[in-house]
């Protein structure tokens, strides 16, 4: 089959654009909202500029600011935010306890429950608070029974991904993939429609989580609680009441069991000096020590220093910070969280919850604690922050659900306004589920009530909505929408057609998904699903087979965020808290990948062609 010829200018330009959007959004050096509005404006200016006649019309720059008002987008933030009632009341609270105390009786039969269970949430819930809410209990399992946490947590949060494509409500990529197909003319997805090839999927995949995977990952820390084997670098204020003041580096590190590694020692604003034996210790000096939680907090009382979160002011006897009842929790910046993208400073985080940050620890990287490294720095999902404060402050904390608490306790978030929010929750996916009324408008509802039960505020409503998902969303659908108008789709979908030529019509399909597969664990799986569907659907027309099948390649290929943690927005919370390395993704992902590409593509044909 020859190569199709290539399109008109404006046609060239999109798919530049694509290419240069693709790139944009694997860039370390932007945030992906950035990305998103860059390649939106790109296009905006572009076509005002250099307006498109298609079909006897011109398009119109503003037809791209269609996506913020388009239906899955509605959809999106609508359940985003029912899911956040779910968090703010407790809702999920019963199946955490639940599954905590059958971890006693069969650790094994235990794990496997617990991928089938969080899967099963993830098809009507997002994902996101099923991990947050799974992942402090499995630690603290692993914790009490001597098992693997590593080999809990990448399973767990893998489930959690699987089961989201077994329904339309399942992920946003499914939302847009449907969407998507139904604009383009194909009969919209019901809810159901395609649970039953991705739950013979997920089954298959849920043995190899169950069984393989934990023996494939190796044992690894994980940062919680008093029990953390994780390192962090504490500040030990000097004052005139201390042991240490006045005494040589040698004795307090004798002082302290000769078990204190002194990184550097601060004096006065901005002076370094390095700690050898015979220095002798002055008021003011700040003692940078590397070390976990609980032995910070054992030098502190030692040495008769005080721990501190900065580095320029002392806290007085009457703080809040220094009363009786002291505690240090690790906390992770989670999806969503009004700590993401935004700096502590910023957020006035030790002003609203009453706590000092003493560290943080980002991928494998511990922050020294000063205002310069810390405060100012800006926080993204999985960074952990190790806070110090009054056990009422944090459980306080724990209480609002706005960030992760890993300190290894199963104190849920729990209030009376719990059965309300499960129950509008389950109605919203009822009246989707029976086709009364499409799951945007269902949604919609479920913000409505969550707002008059009270189950949200409309604080709580805003925190919820994210702006990276909704300008990834608009930004892809944007694209899409140039794609179809100029022919790029069209031209992408005659490309793959040559290069597969004369493959059998199975082969097309899985090499799509491969291809989704590929995007979505480099890219954003939201972008694969808003670029391949429309050209999935031109192939099955070339081809003269079902669109189904090849629509549902894309949604299925677009989910499979296993290989990196930087796939999926809850790989990374899982990463953070099983101190997992890039590689354990790639070991347990990529043969996850490939063992579902397998079966999908012996399924897809038999039941669709």
């Amino acid at each position: 089959m020859p190569f199709p010829e290539s399109p008109d200018l404006h046609g060239i330009a999109v798919l530049m654009l694509v290419g240069f959007a693709l790139v944009l959004f694997t860039s370390k050096h932007l945030r992906l909202e950035t990305s998103s509005l860059m390649v939106l404006v790109v296009l905006l200016v572009g076509f005002e500029l250099s307006p498109y006649e298609v079909e006897g019309r011109t398009l119109h720059a503003t037809d791209f600011f269609s996506g913020f008002g388009h239906e899955a987008l509605i959809a999106v933030c609508a359940l985003m935010i029912v899911g956040n009632g779910l968090v703010r009341t407790g809702a999920l609270e019963p199946l955490g306890r639940m599954l905590s105390n059958l971890w006693k009786y069969s650790p094994s039969l235990s794990l496997l429950f617990t991928l089938i269970l969080s899967g099963f949430l993830s098809a009507f819930v997002n994902n996101v608070p099923i991990v947050v809410l799974l992942l402090p209990i499995l630690v603290s399992v692993a914790h009490r029974t001597g098992q693997k946490a590593s080999g809990m947590l990448m399973p767990m949060g893998f489930a959690t991904i699987i089961g989201g494509m077994s329904t339309t409500i399942g992920t946003s990529t499914n939302l847009l993939v449907v969407t998507i197909a139904g604009d383009l003319g194909l009969k919209p997805f019901e809810m159901f429609d395609f649970f039953v090839p991705a739950m013979i999927a997920a089954s298959v995949a849920v043995v190899f989580l169950w069984l393989i995977a934990p023996r494939i990952l190796q044992e690894r820390d994980t940062p919680l609680g008093n029990f953390s084997p994780r390192v962090f670098v504490g500040h030990l204020h000097v004052d005139v009441d201390s042991y240490a003041n006045g005494r040589t580096i040698s004795e307090a590190i004798e002082k302290a069991g000769g078990n204190l590694t002194i990184a550097q020692i601060f004096r006065g604003e901005d002076r370094r000096i390095v700690p050898l034996p015979d220095m002798v210790l002055k008021v003011g000096d700040r003692i940078a020590v590397r070390d976990t939680p609980e032995n910070l907090k054992e030098f502190e009382e030692t040495l008769g220093t005080k721990l501190y979160n900065e580095d320029d002011v002392l806290l007085d006897d009457d703080s809040e910070l220094s009363a009786t009842g002291q505690q240090i929790a690790e906390i992770v910046v989670t999806q969503g969280s009004p700590l993401q993208g935004r700096s502590l400073s910023s957020s006035r985080f030790d002003e609203t919850h009453h706590l000092a940050v003493l560290a943080l620890h980002r991928r494998g990287q511990v922050k020294h604690i000063s205002k310069k490294d810390v405060s100012d720095m800006i926080l993204h999902v999985g960074d952990v922050l190790l806070v110090q404060g009054t056990e009422e402050s944090i459980a306080k904390l724990k209480k609002g659900g706005e960030v992760l608490v890993l300190d290894a306790t199963e104190d849920l978030p729990h209030t009376q306004k719990a059965p309300i929010a499960l129950s509008i929750m389950a109605g919203v996916v009822l009246i989707a589920a029976f086709g009364i009324v499409p799951i945007t408008i269902s949604a919609v509802c479920g913000v409505l009530l969550m707002i008059v039960t009270g189950c949200l505020d409309w604080r709580d409503a805003a925190g919820a909505l994210n702006a990276q998902v909704i300008l990834i969303v608009t930004a892809s659908l944007a694209l899409g929408s140039a794609l179809l108008a100029t022919g790029g789709a069209d031209y992408l979908a005659e490309v793959f057609l040559a290069l597969t030529y004369g493959a059998p019509p199975a082969v097309i399909l899985s090499g799509l998904m491969i291809i989704m597969a590929i995007m979505t664990n480099i890219v954003s799986n939201n972008a694969a699903a808003v670029i391949g569907t429309p050209i999935a659907i031109t192939i099955a027309q070339r081809l003269n087979l079902p669109p189904e099948a090849f629509v549902l390649a894309v949604l299925f290929g677009a989910n499979m965020s296993y290989a990196t943690p930087m796939a999926y927005k809850t790989n990374l919370l899982v990463m953070s808290a099983g101190g997992y390395q890039f590689m354990d993704f790639v070991k347990v992902g990529i043969p996850l990948i490939i063992l579902l590409l397998i079966v999908l593509s012996v399924l897809l044909p038999s039941l669709y062609f």
